[in-house]
């Protein structure tokens, strides 16, 4: 899943891509250098970031969704506003990625339910503004594990179809360097739920940590692929059903390089 944020403000490309034919344009590339989906996102949720105004959402995703979905490209939209996923999904998107998992807004699930479209629940706890206190767990993995079953059996009540759900771990959200790693290595419990599992660890600020310089000041956000793509040969190892990232044509290499070591024949 490549990465088209429509954002100024995001933490590895905010303001690259703002403009509405650059983001388009990039998201073409993404498709030429192998993503088999693109996620278009009209609001940061880096932390520390202020929610935007719905408009504001609507103004820069529609234009993008809409002529990316005509060149025929797998669209997602990166939104936790039903009315958004609703707009976007009228525009051509096949997929809703809803970091919230459906908490921040009560209408989504219905929404999704109704739209018909595979739907990406996250593991979330609050807000961007918010989440740096909720990294509160007795044991990260189980409790993970947990609250994500509670986001699959509202979205069964809401009717979603069992077969469009895909999970999330929300890797780095309301979770320190320590809780990502453990729950990265303890995936097989989240991908035992029985749904497909997507994990977004491109480019993110614990891999800053991992590879700060002498003096710890973390590695900038755009010389962190060597890392982020270790994860991702690491992660197809482990059957993970996808990965989410800025950039593509490293990442693929990586997964057509496991899946051939695994079927040799």
């Amino acid at each position: 899943m490549g990465i088209v944020n429509v954002t100024p403000d995001s933490f590895s490309d905010g303001g690259r891509y703002l403009d509405p034919a650059r983001a388009v344009e990039h998201g073409l590339r993404l498709v030429e250098e192998g993503a088999s989906f693109v996620d278009v996102g009209g609001e940061s949720t880096r932390p520390g970031a202020e929610r935007v105004p719905e408009e504001v959402e609507l103004q820069r995703v529609l234009p993008v969704v809409t002529a990316l979905a005509d060149a025929g490209v797998v669209v997602s939209v990166d939104t936790m506003r039903a009315t958004v996923a609703r707009a976007c999904v009228e525009a051509g998107a096949r997929m809703v990625n809803d970091v919230s998992g459906g908490l921040a807004d009560p209408a989504m699930l219905p929404a999704v339910a109704g739209l018909d479209v595979d739907y990406v629940a996250m593991h979330w706890r609050a807000h961007s503004t918010e989440m740096g206190s909720r990294a509160q767990y007795t044991d990260v993995v189980a409790d993970v594990v947990a609250e994500l079953s509670g986001r699959v059996r509202a979205a069964l009540v809401a009717g979603v179809a069992p077969e469009r759900l895909v999970l999330d771990p929300g890797i780095g959200f309301a979770k320190d360097a320590g809780h990502n790693w453990r729950l990265l290595t303890g995936l097989d419990a989240l991908t035992a739920l029985g749904h497909r599992v997507l994990v977004g660890v491109s480019r993110k600020r614990f891999l800053g940590t991992l590879l700060a310089d002498p003096t710890g000041e973390p590695r900038p956000p755009r010389e962190r692929d060597a890392a982020s793509v270790a994860l991702t040969t690491l992660l197809a190892e482990r059957g993970v059903w996808a990965v989410r990232t800025h950039s593509v044509r490293d990442h693929v290499d990586a997964a057509r390089t496991v899946h051939r070591w695994m079927h040799p024949s």
